[in-house]
């Protein structure tokens, strides 16, 4: 057992996202629950914080299906709200620091919350100032509390707090028996790469489901995890904070990215998971400290949302740690897929593992046939902890499922003789060429293999002669030379690719155009190719 892991049967499944804190106070109440800094909270600490932030929200007239949002960095208090929220009742739903005032004022526009907690400010910047400009344009008419400071406008979150000591008891408990596990808890926006966010709506029972079954699956029941991804992705909420949670482990918040802290603490043995992007792993393993830090307690690292370089993996080998993959996304919360324990080398840079236990997969070709072993298709999925429904989007919501009620996820999956899937691309970002389909995933994963690219983005442009071809954008590693890099990237294409899959044109640059959960922006990038032309 690694030094200050808790030792928890198994990860239970309870009826609602909000009864874990309870359940572990009652049941370990001294064990960590959060650490934030220098600061420390045991579960039964965690479960009072809670309760005192429900009652405050009841004082401020929450009701059942209300929205109550925040607006902060990777904080206790972002997800004590959240479970809140969560007991009474009401939808939570995060926004990002990163965020524009017209980003933020479109959330706030979609989702009307009542009640709206911002951290004050961050390494400089006004948070609440920048959310009170944002309810301005959006025309807001709720109420803005702040914490971590003071903001004209907006009233204290210790006053919330202090109104909130008049809910009695069995006020506090009448409300919360009547949430159901079916009820929505969650608002999780998806990227936008293809348009206008739409709001997935995410039950208590989705979450129960997903990370208890993801917690078992790894075995990492008890482990304290790093939170440091924003608060309106379903990798915080979710995998960073409630997969620890309901397997009775901690979280250790991180406001951003830093990667010596992450070494430090693991050196220490306070953190014994990493759940992250291939990006966060790879500065890891090229600081020279990682050659010399303790991973002797390190029980899982794990990525999604990209394949893994090769190199980064070898180096994470060394380490002699468990490794994994997954793959998810926003309406589908914890994995759609998982690498099995002790998966190869090859399993986990070129697959995104199985299908993960009880969620019913298929993968479809255009003419409706269920493909079999080898044949790509759209990844389907079926099961209750699938989005109930895109918020106030009905129509969007009757589109995104089958007639057998398979969500229709957009991304093209092949599974090959060992159910491991690979997946190819994105269904919507897919373009002929010369009347063959082309993924631009497949041809980015090619271009991100060679060692001198951070990231590609590819798009389909128009071609007189082709009806489309691809256009490639990268990101050269810092410390290379742009001169003929695309020179060298053509070539090596052209040993590892058809040559309707290969890019007729390739970009080097600095940097590309990015939405707020760090994909990039690919209509931002259409948008420019076009004014440029």
């Amino acid at each position: 057992m690694p030094e200050g892991a808790t030792q928890t049967a198994n990860a239970p499944m309870l009826r609602r996202i909000s009864d874990y804190p309870s359940h572990w106070a009652g049941r370990m109440p001294d064990a960590p629950a959060m650490f934030f800094g220098e600061h420390r909270w045991t579960f039964q600490q965690f479960s009072t914080e809670v309760d005192r932030y429900a009652r405050a929200l009841l004082a401020a007239g929450v009701q059942k299906g209300d929205r109550v949002s925040v607006l902060s960095t990777p904080r206790p208090e972002f997800f004590v709200t959240f479970l809140a929220a969560a007991s009474i009742g009401a939808i939570w739903l995060g926004l990002n620091p990163r965020y524009t005032p017209r980003e933020l004022a479109r959330t706030l526009s979609d989702a009307n919350p009542s009640v709206v907690l911002a951290l004050a400010a961050f390494e400089g910047e006004n948070l609440a100032a920048r959310l009170a400009e944002a309810a301005a344009i959006a025309g807001f008419d709720g109420r803005l509390a702040v914490f971590g400071g003071a903001q004209e406008g907006f009233e204290p979150v210790d006053g919330l707090l202090k109104a909130g000591e008049v809910i009695r008891d069995d006020e506090l408990a009448t409300r919360r028996a009547f949430v159901q596990p079916q009820d929505p808890v969650l608002i999780v926006y998806t990227s936008g790469s293809t348009g206008v966010p739409k709001g997935s709506l995410l039950t208590h029972f989705g979450l129960c489901h997903a990370y208890t079954t993801q917690t078992s699956h790894f075995d990492i029941a008890g482990a304290c995890i790093i939170c440091n991804m924003p608060i309106n992705h379903i990798g915080c909420v979710g995998d960073l904070c409630c997969a620890p949670m309901v397997g009775g482990g901690a979280i250790t918040f991180m406001e951003r990215f830093d990667a010596p802290e992450i070494l430090t603490l693991i050196d220490s043995g306070q953190v014994h998971c990493m759940l992250g992007v291939p990006t966060m792993l790879q500065i890891l393993t090229e600081l020279p400290s990682f050659e010399t830090s303790d991973f002797s307690r390190v029980r899982l690292i794990c990525w999604g949302g990209a394949a893994l370089p090769y190199n980064v993996l070898l180096k994470l080998r060394e380490k002699n740690v468990p490794l994994g993959v997954t793959y998810g996304m926003s309406e589908v919360p914890g994995s759609i897929t998982m690498s099995a324990l002790g998966a190869s080398d090859d399993d986990l840079t070129k697959t995104v593992g199985r299908p993960t236990r009880s969620l019913d997969l298929r993968l479809v070709a255009d003419d409706g046939k269920v493909c079999e072993v080898g044949e790509e298709g759209e990844v389907r999925v079926r099961h209750p902890s699938v989005l109930s429904s895109y918020f106030n989007r009905p129509q969007a919501t009757a589109e995104a499922f089958d007639d057998e009620g398979y969500f229709r996820t957009g991304d093209v999956g092949v599974l090959d003789a060992s159910n491991n899937m690979k997946l190819v691309g994105r269904k919507k970002e897919m373009f002929k060429s010369g009347g063959y389909n082309v993924y631009p995933r497949e041809i980015e994963l090619c271009l991100e293999q060679h060692p001198d690219v951070a990231l590609a983005a590819v798009i389909g442009v128009p071609d007189e002669l082709y009806q489309e071809v691809g256009h490639a954008f990268v990101i050269a590693k810092s410390d290379v030379n742009h001169t003929g890099l695309a020179e060298q990237l053509a070539a090596w294409c052209r040993e590892r690719l058809a040559n309707y899959k290969r890019p007729k044109r390739i970009n080097v640059s600095s940097e590309l155009p990015l939405l707020p959960v760090g994909k990039v922006d690919k209509v931002e990038l259409k948008r420019r190719l076009s004014n440029a032309g």
